[in-house]
């Protein structure tokens, strides 16, 4: 059985090392793994039954006879085929349980910036001998806060694990809440956005991209979020109306924002998010990680032995990619 393998990227640890293809060679030694580059894979699809990549072209599939499972090192699914996977009996997974850890340090980096004055600091030191009185104005305690986590699955649980350690209080936004209590988390669902946002000091948007949540933080959210509020988008940019983000920064409720997307990506250097002072722009590097890629062909590795012993894979996706 062929696997092949393509996970280029500009960043090295986005990218499998000789170590990892050796280490997936001698755990599975009757399959052949093939490492392909973009330029390469058309001609290793036609023997190929799986593949272990960030992206899939649409075209390959009629190269691909023998495809039966498309794999994806990502949390998300909107930038895979899955809908003509589907259509074409192929099975195709996306990653879990890895993400939560950098996302959750990113978005408590992101918090404490805000809370503790490090954002205006850095502003003021270039104009400012000294602005004291403004941090004293703008700060707030994370203990005995609330963060509302919009989307919460399994990176938002993560999260809610690291805001609990500031003694931060927890609202978990989803569209099916679980049954039972967890994380501390205090469950509403999505369906009553506005009371969850209007006892929140912190909004973090971790929502997928679907039909559903397009535009989702728009005008009637913001204006129902507490008076202050940080609102922390790590989600997907297209769940973000950047018109509606601008006018409740200026006029209110929001006292800041921070985004890791955009759209587009990247803004103009002239886009008002961009030059607004109580915006904080990060470069979609929420999941950077040096053990990035050690967990996800962990994950590969052991969806493989799933696979290979006939037995259902995790991170089976559908055409509604879920939260977290």
């Amino acid at each position: 059985m062929r696997v092949t393998m393509c996970l280029d990227s500009d960043q090295d640890f986005w990218q499998p090392s000789q170590d990892h293809v050796d280490h997936l060679r001698s755990s599975f030694p009757d399959v052949e793994f093939r490492v392909a580059t973009p330029s390469t894979v058309p001609d290793d699809l036609p023997e190929s039954e799986v593949y272990f990549g960030w992206r899939f072209a649409p075209t390959w599939f009629s190269l691909a006879p023998s495809l039966r499972w498309i794999a994806s090192p990502a949390a998300g699914t909107d930038h895979l085929p899955v809908r003509q996977a589907q259509q074409a009996g192929v099975m195709l997974t996306r990653s879990y349980g890895f993400h939560g850890r950098p996302m959750s340090e990113h978005a408590m980096g992101l918090v404490l910036g805000f809370s503790r004055g490090l954002f205006t600091s850095s502003r003021l030191q270039l104009t400012r001998l000294w602005w004291k009185d403004e941090i004293a104005t703008e700060f707030f305690d994370l203990a005995g806060a609330t963060m509302a986590i919009v989307g919460c699955g399994s990176i938002g649980a993560h999260l809610a694990r690291a805001a609990s350690a500031f003694r931060m209080n927890v609202i978990g936004v989803r569209r099916t809440p679980p049954a039972d209590a967890q994380d501390g988390i205090r469950w509403v669902r999505s369906s009553a956005i506005r009371r969850a946002v209007a006892n929140a000091d912190v909004v973090v948007d971790l929502l997928p991209a679907t039909a559903d949540t397009a535009g989702y933080f728009g005008q009637r959210v913001f204006n129902s979020c507490k008076p202050g509020a940080i609102f922390i988008n790590l989600g997907r940019a297209s769940t973000v109306d950047h018109t509606a983000l601008l006018q409740a920064l200026d006029y209110g409720p929001l006292g800041g924002a921070a985004l890791d997307v955009t759209s587009p990506r990247p803004l103009p250097m002239e886009d008002a998010l961009r030059l607004h002072p109580r915006v904080i722009l990060t470069p979609k590097s929420a999941t950077f990680s040096r053990f990035y890629m050690d967990e996800a062909v962990t994950f590969f590795a052991d969806n493989l032995r799933r696979y290979l012993d006939g037995v259902s894979l995790h991170g089976l996706a559908t055409t509604l990619p879920t939260e977290g």
